[in-house]
């Protein structure tokens, strides 16, 4: 009875872990402001967060350095 509680549980945490997809029109958003749009370029990511999904300095640069840019 235990195992399958502990099968259940790990089915529903799992279920919870996939990918999220950018459905808000960001990327566009980035390629319209930089023609090679790179999302490592700490400067290009601020700029594309700020301006295309209205964040603040903060929340940008946490975001950016989460996603890798230097």
């Amino acid at each position: 009875m235990r195992a399958m509680i502990a099968i259940v549980l790990a089915a529903v945490a799992l279920a919870g872990c996939k990918p999220d997809n950018d459905v808000t029109g960001s990327i566009n958003c980035a390629n319209k402001l930089y023609s090679p749009y790179h999302p490592k370029d700490m400067n290009q990511c601020m700029a594309a967060c700020i301006a295309c999904d209205r964040g603040v300095i903060t929340t940008c640069s946490t975001s950016c350095t989460l996603k890798g840019a230097r």
